[in-house]
C-alpha cells in the first residue's frame, strides 16, 4: 500500500540547487524545482507519437498536419513540452532504422517549430544521428530511453547543442526494454544506474540533466509502484525528475488484475492518481497522453497543498 508523503506541506524550492533544477533549454529557462515548477507543481510533457504502432496512440498522428493539430491542442491545454517520438517502445515493438525515424520525426518537428516557435520540443530517441538532426531542426531537449547505455555519444550531441538530456533507466536492448528484470532493491539499483548515466553525461559536458526512473521498463508492477512512492529518494541525485506512467500496464493491472488489466483507454483516472503521488514526492516533469486532465489534477493538487 502506498504511504502518504511525510508532510502535506509543499516542497521549498530553496532546498534544490538553481543551477541543476533550472534548466537551460537552448536559451529558454525551465524552472523544475519542486515547489515552483509551472505554478502547478510540475511541467507537463505531452506525448506525440509519429509512429504506426505505439501502444496508446499509434497511427493517429502519422500525417504531419494531424501531428501539428495534436501539438496545438496539447499546448492550448497547458503542455510546457511536446515530446515527439518516431519509434515505439511498447512490448514487442520492432526497432526501426535511423532513416525511418528521421522520416517520421523531422517533418513534425519542423512544422511545429514553424507554427509554434514558442513551444519547447523534446525528441524521444536513443539514436545520436536522429537527435542531432532533430536539434538542427529546432528541437530543444533529447529524451534517451536507454540512459546512454547503447550510445554514450548521445551525451556529446546534447552537449554540443546545449540541450538538456533526459536519461531514463532501462535494461536490455531496444525492442526488449520492457521485459521484467530481477532487482534486490529496485530503488537503490535504479538510483545507482542513473548516477552512472549522470556521470557519463557530465563528462561529455552536458549541463542540464533530467532523470527518469523508467516506470514500466523492465520492472514488475509492484516495483513500478514502489518507485513512484520513493521518488524522493531518487531526488538525492540532485536532478529534476521526469515521470511517465500515462496509461501504462501497471495502471491497468492495478485497476484490474495482471491477468485481466483494465483497457488502455480506461486508465486515465488511475494514471492521474499515480501522477499525484509522484508529484507530491517531488517529480516536476510529467509525461502524459492526457494533458488537459493532468493539468486539472495538478492545479487542484497545487492549490490544495498551498492552502492556508
Amino acid at each position: 500500500m502506498l504511504t502518504p508523503p511525510p508532510s502535506a506541506a509543499p516542497f521549498s524550492p530553496n532546498a534544490f540547487s538553481t543551477d541543476r533544477f533550472v534548466l537551460d533549454c537552448r536559451g529558454r529557462s525551465l524552472d523544475c524545482r519542486p515547489g515552483t515548477a509551472n505554478g502547478h507543481g510540475a511541467h507537463v510533457m505531452g506525448v506525440l507519437n509519429a509512429t504506426p504502432d505505439s501502444f496508446s496512440d499509434g497511427g493517429q498522428f502519422l500525417a504531419v498536419e494531424d501531428a501539428v493539430s495534436r501539438a496545438a491542442e496539447m499546448l492550448s491545454e497547458g503542455a510546457t513540452i511536446i515530446d515527439v517520438g518516431g519509434e515505439s517502445t511498447r512490448p514487442g515493438a520492432e526497432p526501426v532504422s535511423a532513416a525511418v525515424e528521421k522520416d517520421r520525426v523531422l517533418p513534425v518537428v519542423e512544422a511545429i517549430v514553424d507554427r509554434f516557435p514558442e513551444a519547447v520540443l523534446s525528441v524521444d530517441t536513443y539514436k545520436p544521428t536522429v537527435a542531432e538532426a532533430a536539434l538542427d531542426a529546432g528541437a530543444h531537449i533529447v529524451n534517451d530511453v536507454t540512459g546512454l547505455r547503447h550510445h554514450p555519444e548521445m551525451a556529446d550531441v546534447a552537449a554540443e547543442a546545449n540541450a538538456p538530456l533526459v536519461i531514463m533507466h532501462s535494461a536490455g536492448k531496444p525492442g526488449d526494454l520492457t521485459t521484467p528484470r530481477d532487482y534486490a532493491d529496485v530503488t537503490a539499483e535504479v538510483r545507482d544506474a542513473l548516477a552512472r548515466s549522470i556521470e557519463t553525461a557530465e563528462e561529455a559536458g552536458v549541463d542540464s540533466i533530467i532523470i527518469d526512473p523508467g516506470f514500466g521498463f523492465g520492472k514488475s508492477h509492484t516495483e513500478n509502484l514502489r518507485l513512484i512512492n520513493e521518488i524522493d529518494e531518487l531526488l538525492t541525485l540532485d536532478r529534476p525528475l521526469l515521470m511517465g506512467v500515462s496509461r501504462k500496464s501497471t495502471i491497468g493491472a492495478t485497476l484490474g488484475t495482471p491477468d485481466d488489466p483494465t483497457p488502455t483507454a480506461d486508465r486515465l483516472f488511475g494514471s492521474l492518481g499515480a501522477t499525484a503521488v509522484g508529484v507530491m514526492r517531488g517529480a516536476t516533469l510529467v509525461r502524459t497522453h492526457d494533458v488537459a486532465a493532468t493539468m486539472d489534477m495538478l492545479t487542484v493538487l497545487a492549490t490544495t497543498l498551498h492552502a492556508s
